[in-house]
This record gives C-alpha cells, sequence and structure tokens, in this order.
C-alpha cells in the first residue's frame, strides 16, 4: 500500500482539483477498486464538493479541553478572572463565566479556585466523516472555527484511510494535503511514500513553494512539482522549474490556465471526467502518468 500526499505551499494553486483528477485518472485506470482517498486539508475541506460522495458516517471530534465553572459552587471571589492571561473570564451580575473561544486550556483558573468550582471539559472541534464516492471511499472531516488540535484530526483522517487500505488490500491512499508548513501538513506528509507539491507561477507560489519542499526533505519525503496555470506567466514558471533543477527535484509538467475546470468545479466534477480532451485534462493526465509509474518504481 502507497501513499501520495498532494501538497501547495500556498492555498489556491489548484491542489484539490488535481486531486479530484488523480482519483478519477485511478479509479477509471489501472487502480479500480484499488484507491482509498483522503481529504487531510481539514480547515477548509472541499474535496467532497468535486467528489458529490454519499455520507456513511459521521462522529464528533473533540479538541482540547475548555474551562467551566460551577455557578452553584463559585465563592465569586474573582481570583480566577485575575489569573487568566487569555482574559477569557468575565463576570455579569455578579456571576462567573468562561469564554470558550478564548479560554487556551491551561488551567490556571483551575488551580487557583479556592472553592474547587472550576473543572477542564473536552469539547467537540469539529466533526469526522466517511463517506462513498463515485471514485471510492472518502475519509474527511470539518474543523471548527477558533478550534485548535487541525493536526490531531488530520491524523485521525489519514488513520482511518490507512487502516480501510490495509485491511483491503487496496494499492493506493490519495490524500489531498492542506496548504502551508504548519502542524496539519506535518500530519498529512507522515508515512507519505511521495509528494507532489502544485505550484502557481507567482511570486507568493514560488515563495510558498521553497518553503513546502524544505518541509518535505526535513521529514525525508520524496517531492515532484507541477505548475498550474503555468501559461498566465510562463517566466514564472521557469523560474521555478530552474529552482527545482537546483535542487534535485523533478518538475513533472506544466498544466495550462483552462476556465474549463472553474465549470468542472460548479458541475461537481473532475476535470478529467467533465471534457476529457480539454487542455487542462490531457496535461494533468501526463502528470498522473508519471506519478503513477514513480509510485509504481517505489512498490
Amino acid at each position: 500500500m502507497k501513499q501520495l500526499v498532494i501538497l501547495s505551499g500556498k492555498g489556491g494553486t489548484g491542489k484539490t482539483s488535481v486531486t479530484a483528477a488523480f482519483a478519477h485518472l485511478a479509479a477509471r485506470g489501472g487502480l479500480t477498486g484499488q484507491v482509498i482517498l483522503a481529504d487531510a486539508d481539514v480547515d477548509a475541506a472541499n474535496l467532497e464538493l468535486v467528489l458529490q460522495p454519499h455520507l456513511l458516517e459521521e462522529q464528533d471530534f473533540k479538541g482540547g479541553k475548555v474551562a467551566v465553572i460551577d455557578p452553584d459552587s463559585c465563592s465569586e471571589c474573582g481570583l480566577c478572572e485575575t489569573v487568566c492571561r487569555f482574559d477569557a473570564i468575565h463576570c455579569a451580575d455578579g456571576l462567573y463565566s468562561v469564554d470558550p473561544i478564548a479560554c487556551d486550556g491551561c488551567a490556571a483558573c483551575v488551580y487557583q479556585c479556592p472553592s474547587e468550582s472550576i473543572t477542564m471539559r473536552e469539547q467537540v472541534a469539529g466533526k469526522f466523516y466517511f463517506s462513498e464516492s463515485r471514485y471510492g471511499p472518502l475519509y474527511h472531516a470539518n474543523l471548527y472555527p477558533g478550534h485548535e488540535n487541525s493536526g490531531k484530526l488530520v491524523t485521525l483522517v489519514k488513520q482511518r484511510a490507512r487502516l480501510q487500505a490495509l485491511d483491503e488490500n487496496r494499492e493506493l491512499v490519495i490524500v489531498d494535503g492542506p496548504p502551508g508548513i504548519g502542524c496539519p501538513v506535518i500530519s498529512a506528509v507522515s508515512g507519505a511514500d511521495l509528494a507532489l507539491v502544485v505550484a502557481e507561477p507567482t511570486v507568493s507560489g514560488a515563495h510558498d513553494l521553497r518553503r513546502a519542499l524544505e518541509t518535505l526533505q526535513h521529514f525525508g519525503v520524496r517531492a515532484l512539482v507541477t505548475v498550474n496555470k503555468a501559461d498566465i506567466f510562463p517566466a514564472g514558471a521557469d523560474e521555478i522549474e530552474a529552482f527545482c533543477h537546483e535542487q534535485g527535484v523533478e518538475t513533472i509538467g506544466r498544466i495550462p490556465f483552462d476556465l474549463t475546470v472553474a465549470s468542472a468545479m460548479v458541475a461537481g466534477e473532475a476535470v478529467t471526467a467533465f471534457q476529457p480532451q480539454a487542455p487542462s485534462s490531457i496535461a494533468i493526465r501526463r502528470v498522473w502518468m508519471r506519478v503513477s509509474a514513480l509510485l509504481l518504481e517505489k512498490a
């Protein structure tokens, strides 16, 4: 079983569109019935918008703990408000309460409360989902705004996808990773056999591509790069490819700007299924052929 993770240094490069196309090409090619899909971009998951899956399972994801004050035993001494460094505790009409968004979960108020009226309780930080898509099982999740532990939620998504792949002897897990280089990305690349970074030929795209490649190098994951919307700024695409060559990173094709991609997203389809002969579809198919060949080499 192999794990392919698709990343981008920044948002908006077309990472999810490429992932959806890969899911379609794998399911309609030599990997029919052998692919598990995982959307690890839990802060802004949207792979399901393209794949239109049927929801099979939903469960709460519990993140960090927040302080809760029992008003019946509270002595209203105000010490908790004094020791809170995050201004999360407030008093209104003589009653003290905790703002769960502002609370950092440090528990300083718990230790200082003389009447032991404050406890730490787990909070529901998001939702975890298991669905069946037209191209295979899909694991995805949604982290609620203002909540932490997105790395743990990514780990849950990937673990469930990996376990099903192992249990059913499936050959490939395709992971739509999060943008950037933070904890969610680290969780997404953990255990990956290969990473494809989708870049765009802009100043910010090239800058964030460098950081994404540094992250993959740090964790020992082989990286490939493809440049999306490359014809918008060919000189920028040239610079990206030159940089990758200097770093010993293989670039595996340019994907042109193509309004068909937007039309496919509106229709809830992978662009390679929506219009197989569109310029973007042809380019993505070539990229997939190179990626799948490298995965087979690593088998």
